[in-house]
This record gives structure tokens, sequence and C-alpha cells, in this order.
């Protein structure tokens, strides 16, 4: 079975062939992805480079945290991307938006506040998690509606920090 990952509009096609063997747009990788003690965090490693990633499900993709930025990604088998397509589905722009804590960790800032207006990537939060301070960015443009914690909170993953309008 062939995937497409979606990541930043980019598509890539990943063949499975075992659990160590995959194909990415063709070229053949040896790989070992193990989730480290039951967390969501995930050590990769790719023709013997080691990578290190928070990995976890969203509404509907996955959301990828690597070195402080987050990758929305995208996953469908062949058949689900020919029927999104003939659908004419596509990431909505409007609503609100809520962005949650990727893994538990502590505010250290918010660099923003109720009311203003953002861009997509500017950062929103600083999370501490791991001795790390990862910087949680906007994935599209808005207002910041509400701000549901402040530097110094405990939050635990999935928990949600402020809405974007």
């Amino acid at each position: 079975m062939k995937y497409i990952a979606t990541i930043e509009g980019k598509e890539f096609t990943i063949e499975i062939l075992d659990e160590n063997h995959i194909i990415v747009d063709g070229q053949a990788l040896e790989v070992d992805f193990v989730s480290v003690s039951g967390q969501p965090v995930y050590s990769l490693i790719v023709n013997g480079k080691s990578y290190e990633a928070y990995v976890y499900p969203a509404e509907d993709e996955w959301e990828v945290l690597r070195r402080g930025r987050m990758y929305p990604v995208r996953v469908e088998d062949e058949r689900e991307k020919r029927l999104r397509a003939a659908a004419g589905s596509g990431v909505a722009e409007t609503g609100e938006y809520h962005l949650k804590a990727p893994m538990p960790g502590l505010v250290v800032a918010i660099p923003v506040e109720e009311g203003q207006a953002i861009a997509k990537g500017d950062v929103l939060l600083i999370l501490e998690s791991m001795k790390m301070q990862n910087e949680l960015k906007s994935p599209r443009d808005g207002t910041i509606s509400r701000i549901r914690v402040k530097p110094g909170d405990s939050v635990e993953q999935r928990a949600t920090l402020l809405s974007v309008v």
C-alpha cells in the first residue's frame, strides 16, 4: 500500500516494504522508528542518522514537533486521497482554532495578547518540556480570541492553551 504524506503543501509518496524498509518518492531507505518509553516522543533512524520528534494525532492529521517547530502532517492512502480530491475538500481557514499542548510542560512566555492580530508562523506561546523550550506557532492568520493559560502554568499534553479566530 502506498501512502501520501503532505507537509507544508509538499507531497511525499511513501511505500512501506517491511518494518525496517520504506520507499519515499522512489528512494529506498532503511529505518528504525520507536516510541521512547511509551511517550509521544519517537526516535527515528534513517540510514544510520538519528532524529527525535514528538508525534501525536490531531483531528484529521498528525502533528510533529521537531527541534521546536510544529509540522502538521496529513497522511492518506491512495484511495483516501482520490476520494478527498473528488470531493474538493481543503483546509478550513475560518472558524476557531485551538492551540493545544503537544506535550506536558511549563508555559514560559506568551508573546501575544487577546485581541491581537497574528499571521501564519507567528510565535503564540513558548512551552518548556524536558529542559527544551519549544516555540508553538500559528498555523494560519487570525486574531487571538482567548488565552487560557499564563506564564508559570504547568499544562498536560493536549490541554487547550489559547484560541485563534
